[in-house]
């Protein structure tokens, strides 16, 4: 529930995407109070495909279970569209549920579905996304998780469609509205403005479809919640690459500056907590084998 707690503060909460334990702990570590998961940068980090719905629910589960448990702050997970009708919603909500997340993004794309700043994206009936909603929030039980409730029916459908069927997934009982892919501050406005009273979800994606704000600046728009999904992702492919290169072409990596050191990497993944536990747990060598 520590997430509802946050979720009651006023003011906009910035998240980072992280596609792995290590990003999601460096995240902790640097005071963010919680963290989001995307399906691109799982896709892309776990497969190395893109976000056209290779991953399969038990592929997703395991990463997103896997992050949950390394880190001791709420974890937002983009669980797609359920990977299916339901009855899957059920179950894929049951099992987040029972891996320790605290939020969930459900989505009304067909499946396979596409990154939602992909062209070429198809939804299904919003009856239907009614119906999966409702599923979720019955999986979800007395555990406080958080159903943000996702259209991408802005680029097929058009805006007052998106806008018609985030308040009938609020209404299904959607605590927060995600209307994906806005192309302007208008659009943006328009969208805050249909849902006065209503915790809104916007995407920040450098080099995607909606103009790139700051939190602030969607804060003053009447957004609630900002997610930078891939933006570590970009970060770090950025520097390995970077890193990389030198060492093919020179055969090593003296002088590149750009590295953390071996200490430091011990600090972020906790060695001294488990050399302490190690000598807790350890037979004291007796001095009669």
């Amino acid at each position: 529930h520590e997430l509802r707690k946050i979720l009651d503060r006023s003011g906009i909460l910035v998240l980072p995407g992280v596609y792995d334990c290590l990003s999601a702990k460096l995240a902790e570590q640097l005071g963010f109070e919680i963290v989001f998961t995307s399906g691109f940068g799982i896709s892309a980090s776990t497969l190395g495909r893109p976000d056209y719905g290779f991953l399969t629910a038990t592929e997703m589960l395991y990463s997103v279970g896997r992050i949950a448990q390394s880190i001791n702050i709420p974890l937002v997970a983009d669980i797609d569209t359920g990977y299916g009708n339901p009855l899957n919603v059920i179950r894929t909500v049951t099992d987040a549920v029972n891996l320790g997340v605290a939020g969930v993004i459900l989505e009304d794309q067909e499946w396979p579905k596409k990154c939602g700043h992909y062209q070429g994206k198809r939804v299904i009936p919003m009856a239907e996304q009614v119906e999966k909603i409702r599923a979720a929030v019955h999986a979800r039980a007395d555990s406080g998780l958080v159903i943000i409730g996702r259209t991408d029916a802005l680029a097929p459908l058009g805006l007052e469609e998106a806008i018609r069927r985030g308040r009938a997934y609020y209404e299904a009982g959607a605590d927060v509205v995600f209307i994906e892919a806005p192309q302007s501050v208008e659009d943006l406005k328009a969208i805050a403005s249909a849902f006065p009273d209503v915790p809104l979800f916007a995407n920040m994606i450098e080099g995607g479809k909606t103009p790139f704000l700051t939190g602030s600046q969607l804060q003053e728009l009447g957004f609630k919640i900002v997610v930078f999904p891939l933006s570590g992702l970009f970060a770090a492919t950025h520097a390995m690459t970077a890193c990389l290169r030198q060492l093919k072409e020179q055969g090593t990596t003296t002088g590149f500056s750009n590295l953390v050191s071996f200490p430091e990497f011990e600090q972020i993944i906790e060695v001294p907590k488990y050399r302490q536990l190690e000598q807790e747990y350890s037979i004291s060598p007796s001095p009669n084998p």
